[in-house]
C-alpha cells in the first residue's frame, strides 16, 4: 500500500514521532540530549514552531507542537537532523544514518487531545521502565509543566493557562493529573495514530482536515461498504414488492 502523505496543518496541534534506526540509541550521554536541546529551540525559533511539551528517549524523541505555516514543522525537524546526526556521528565515532526514515506526525484535535497527548508524552519514561515516576526522568518537559524547573523551550497553550488562575493552580492541576495516569485505551489511542499518521478528534474536526488536506485522516472501514449491501437489499426488496409492478385491468 502507498504511504500516504504526511499532513501538517497550519495552527494545529501535531504530535511527532522519531526513532533511531534499527532501534540504535540516538542519545547516548548527557552532552547529546543537551545538544539536541539547543538545536530544537534553535530550529523552533528559526521555523516559528511552538512548543508545548517533549521527552528524548534513548530510542526516540516525541514532541507536542504547532506550526505556524504548512512547512514549518518539516523544516524544524530536517535542520535538527542535519546538525544533530554528525554531532552524534562526530561523537560516537560512527558513520551513516541515525533515524528511522522520515518521522511520524498526527494532528490532534486540542480541544479534547492536548492534555492527555501532554501527559502521554511525559509519561513515556514511565511505561518504559526508565524512571519510577515521571519527575525522576531529567529529559521532558514534565518538571516545566508543574513548576519544578522553567524550561525556555516550552510555549505554553491556552488550554495549560486555563487550568488555572495562576502558576501554582495550574500546576498543581497538571500535576494531578499526570498522577491519575492515562487510562489503557486513552494510551492505546495515542500510540496507534501517529505511526499511520491518523488524526484524533471530533467527527467534525477530522472532515475539516479531509477536505483542507486532500487525503484520508482516518483508517477505512473493514469489510463491505455498506452502501452495497443496502443497494443490493433495496433490489431484493424491489423485485418482492407488487406495489413496483403497474397492475393491468
Amino acid at each position: 500500500m502507498a504511504r500516504l502523505p504526511r499532513l501538517i496543518v497550519p495552527d494545529q496541534v501535531h504530535h511527532i514521532i522519531q526513532r533511531g534506526h534499527d532501534g540504535v540509541p540516538v542519545f547516548r550521554a548527557a552532552e547529546d540530549y543537551l545538544f539536541f536541546l539547543r538545536c530544537l529551540r534553535d530550529a523552533g525559533r528559526r521555523f516559528q514552531v511552538a512548543l508545548h511539551a517533549y521527552v528524548l528517549m534513548p530510542d526516540q524523541v516525541q514532541l507536542l507542537a504547532t506550526p505556524a505555516d504548512d512547512t514549518g514543522l518539516a523544516r524544524m525537524m530536517q535542520w535538527v537532523g542535519r546538525h544533530y546526526v554528525p554531532y552524534f556521528n562526530r561523537q560516537n565515532q560512527r558513520a551513516g544514518t541515525l533515524w528511522q526514515g522520515r518521522y511520524r506526525a498526527s494532528v490532534i484535535e486540542a480541544a479534547d487531545y492536548l492534555l492527555p497527548c501532554t501527559c502521554f508524552i511525559e509519561l513515556a519514561p514511565v511505561r518504559s521502565g526508565l524512571a519510577a515516576q515521571a519527575e525522576d526522568y531529567p529529559w521532558s518537559s514534565y518538571m516545566h509543566h508543574i513548576g519544578a524547573r522553567p524550561d525556555s523551550l516550552i510555549t505554553e497553550h491556552a488550554l495549560y493557562w486555563a487550568l488555572g488562575n495562576t502558576p501554582f493552580e495550574r500546576e498543581a492541576a497538571y500535576r494531578a493529573m499526570a498522577e491519575q495516569g492515562l487510562s489503557a485505551a486513552q494510551v492505546a489511542e495515542l500510540e496507534s495514530a501517529v505511526p499511520k499518521g491518523w488524526a484524533l478528534g471530533s467527527p467534525l474536526f477530522k472532515m475539516a482536515l479531509q477536505k483542507q488536506g486532500g487525503r484520508r485522516v482516518e483508517p477505512g472501514r473493514r469489510g463491505r461498504p455498506r452502501i452495497a449491501a443496502s443497494s443490493k437489499a433495496d433490489a431484493k426488496n424491489g423485485e418482492n414488492d407488487d406495489s413496483a409492478t403497474p397492475k393491468g385491468g
